[in-house]
């Protein structure tokens, strides 16, 4: 059963959009997170909890930051608070289809990812220079949330489709400018309270959203270096194929070339049964990662159904 759990969850992160992959993957670390914590405060170790997750969390001081970098891009994807994560991907969902659906996944990826950082730049800035900002993040100023990313999605819909409607329970449609305006006002009013860095990032992400596509609207694409950078990091963790070098006599005749063509046509032709559903499933997921769930035939789709019931 837990295998077939695990296989379900594999096709579905492989098989999904980017919009799925990043609810996954903040899902599951939300997850991870929720069970590292039952486990470490039923054994009384509340300090090593709090280190751990000190270790994805974002730190505007500077001596904090310094020794964990990484935290400018895994405190988007980390939320200790089970209502924090549902709201924010509950919008990233609504948002994040306008963005997908008009112009594409890697736009999106770009959207999210530019907006997590921009949030932790200005908190990083604003918390440094200014004293009252100091102040009001406490003894311990850090942050986490998928917040500043989805502000940046939602600015960015709202930039590129500002008469765009979404319907409201008790209200009705609404223009996604208008949204879009108001999380902004509200996030303007929140800088001076309890949750200032919150608030500072949700407005880095916000002015990231609005910059990011102003400028493709002008033909500068700001999601290039990101989707070059996810495609690298993919890259490493594929299995590269091992190239056999062989070494053939040159005095061949030009009969016996053609006939080793031959053979190597119908050699390189693939039987079907010498490969194994597990390797066709394989290959399927490979296509879907480098072309896209489209890319796929009826039947490729067809198959992929059914190992997903099995």
């Amino acid at each position: 059963m837990n295998n077939s759990i695990l296989d379900d969850f594999k096709i579905a992160f492989r098989t999904g959009n980017i919009l799925n992959q990043l609810i996954i993957i903040n899902v599951v670390v939300f997850i991870v997170f929720l069970l590292l914590g039952l486990v470490l405060r039923v054994g009384q170790q509340d300090l090593l909890l709090f280190n751990i997750e000190s270790l994805f969390a974002f730190d505007p001081r500077l001596d904090e930051l310094i020794y964990k970098p990484w935290s400018f891009i895994t405190y988007g994807f980390t939320h200790f608070n089970f209502f924090h994560i549902l709201i924010n991907l509950l919008i990233l969902y609504w948002f994040g289809r306008i963005i997908t659906d008009f112009l594409g996944q890697n736009k999106l990826l770009g959207l999210y990812v530019w907006g997590v950082i921009a949030g932790a730049l200005l908190y990083i800035v604003l918390y440094n220079i200014f004293p009252s900002v100091e102040v009001l993040g406490g003894a311990n100023p850090r942050m986490i949330g998928a917040s500043a990313g989805v502000y940046a999605v939602v600015v960015g819909a709202a930039v590129f489709q500002p008469n765009f409607s979404m319907s409201f329970i008790l209200i009705g449609p609404v223009k996604i400018k208008y949204v879009a305006a108001v999380i902004v006002i509200l996030s303007l009013s929140g800088v001076t309270g309890d949750n200032s860095g919150g608030n500072i990032a949700h407005l880095g992400g916000a002015l990231v959203g609005y910059l990011a596509m102003s400028q493709l609207q002008r033909g500068n694409d700001w999601s290039k270096p990101v989707v070059q950078f996810v495609t690298w990091v993919k890259s490493l963790f594929k299995p590269q194929p091992k190239i056999k070098v062989s070494y053939r006599s040159e005095r061949k005749s030009s009969t016996q070339k053609k006939a080793t063509s031959s053979s190597r046509k119908a050699k390189s032709a693939p039987s079907t049964s010498s490969v194994t559903p597990q390797e066709e499933i394989d290959a399927i997921l490979d296509k879907i990662s480098e072309r896209g769930y489209d890319a796929l035939t009826k039947e490729e789709k067809q198959k992929l159904f059914n190992a997903s019931k099995d």
